[in-house]
């Protein structure tokens, strides 16, 4: 098949996936997954599992604990969830997105058994449904040693739950999704220690305390041991550098100094904490019982990257896009944005589902803001840039309120503003709000995507 036939054959299997239920519309069961899994012969039991889920911080943790593994000379699988530009992202081997014609090729495949399974099931799989799928016949079929999985929404009832981890990790958890999910961080947790499976380990990251017991007590009822980040391993110092910060970690089994991370903020620290105690602990469970080696360690950390979080994608002015998308993630972005870039003045450009805890997203950035522009991003589900207009006026006061009816049209008056200024020092751009904003940033200003 030629390029363009190529091309051509990708956007039309992505477009009938895309046709399919959105991630949105949520049916909290497993059967319709077990049927085509149990069709396709069941792939998901060819190879070993870490299994993430938490509120935030769940794919930048991933792909820590990807980096890790095959830095230990692993053949890794990874699977995580939004994406920022092309669905390929989600589906990737060593490293890398499965390509448009690996992405085709094990549609193809299994799409039979996707009539199959549709015909067997009340209802027909969901777009998040078919691509779990698709993402485990691929790592069997690669084969993978290890697969790092990200729960797409919860834990108990999605999609991903049907693998059986040896590490499950437990992001912080906060209030998020509760048209979906319970409205107590304690219901949360209950729904999210779903992934924590008999005799596996269970890494938790620090939490507020209602989720720490539920996970704790859920984590009892199964029989998997438990390493809680502040008790059995955490950051045991962390200092600013350029173009990240410099870490120390007490681990499960070893202590790593002198770490590089290209993160910015104490939140990446901790998920770097997270993800050596999951690689620790999935070590541990094979032959290198003794740990890991700190070299290998620092090699897989320095060279890790999360496109999309507090991610620099131009300078003069420094613009940086950032998926938080809840509270707890926006107070998050807020401090790492002040300590690592002390802009002497800073623009916001932000874009919000309809859906999310509008003020409460806003609310962290008032004190880092001079000014913020509202605009909508590329999805149905944005919040128009009137009605959060309207809220934010008041968060910020009419005078620092600003509307683009586009993204674009927002970044170009977003700069003018930020240039405005005469003080010495930097000036920058905060593009927020959600990871299709930040997604559609790094779309518009570095070209990324197909």
């Amino acid at each position: 098949m030629s390029e363009d036939g190529a091309a051509g054959r990708y956007a039309e299997v992505t477009a009938e996936i895309l046709s399919r239920a959105p991630e949105t519309d949520i049916d909290p069961r497993l059967d319709r997954v077990r049927t085509l899994l149990d069709l396709l012969g069941d792939p998901h039991r060819n190879f070993r599992v870490i299994h993430v889920t938490g509120t935030n911080g769940k794919t930048s943790t991933a792909r820590m604990i990807d980096a890790i593994m095959r830095a230990r000379g692993l053949r890794t699988g990874r699977y995580t969830s939004p994406h920022l530009r092309t669905v390929r992202e989600r589906i990737v081997i060593d490293g890398e997105p499965v390509s448009q014609e690996r992405f085709v090729e094990i549609y193809d495949d299994i799409r039979p058994y996707i009539e199959m399974a549709d015909s067997m099931n009340d209802a027909p799989l969901s777009f998040f449904e078919i691509l779990t799928v698709m993402a485990y016949a691929v790592f069997a079929d690669t084969p993978v040693d290890i697969a790092v999985v990200e729960v797409g929404m919860g834990g108990r009832w999605d999609a991903t739950n049907v693998v059986d981890g040896d590490v499950a990790v437990v992001t912080p958890i906060g209030i998020d999704h509760t048209e979906y999910l319970p409205d107590t961080v304690e219901g949360i947790a209950d729904e999210k220690a779903g992934i924590i499976k008999p005799d596996s380990v269970a890494v938790v990251a620090q939490q507020p305390v209602a989720a720490a017991e539920a996970l704790l007590r859920n984590a009892a009822e199964v029989g998997a041991r438990v390493a809680r980040e502040g008790l059995e391993f955490g950051v045991l110092s962390r200092e600013v550098a350029v173009g990240g910060q410099q870490i120390a970690v007490k681990g499960l089994t070893g202590s790593y100094d002198g770490l590089f991370l290209p993160l910015f903020g104490a939140h990446q620290a901790g998920n770097a904490a997270v993800a050596i105690a999951a690689a620790e602990a999935f070590a541990a469970t094979g032959e290198d019982a003794a740990g890991l080696d700190p070299a290998i360690v620092s090699e897989a950390l320095a060279g890790v990257d999360s496109p999309g979080r507090l991610d620099v994608v131009r300078t003069s002015p420094t613009v940086v896009a950032d998926a938080a998308h809840n509270p707890a993630g926006m107070i998050a972005t807020a401090a790492a944005v002040e300590e690592a870039f002390g802009f002497s003045r800073l623009v916001g450009v932000v874009a919000i589902m309809a859906d999310k805890d509008v003020e409460g997203i806003l609310d962290p950035l008032e004190p880092l803001l001079d000014e913020i522009v509202v605009t909508r991003n590329s999805s149905p589900r944005s919040l128009e840039p009137e009605d959060l207009a309207a809220l934010a006026v008041g968060v910020f006061g009419e005078d620092r309120v600003h509307v683009a009816p586009r993204l674009d049209d927002a970044l170009d008056l977003a700069v003018g503003l930020a240039e405005e200024s005469g003080e010495f020092g930097g000036t920058g751009v905060l593009v927020t709000g959600s990871v299709v904003t930040a997604g559609d940033a790094v779309h518009l200003l570095r070209g990324a995507g197909e």
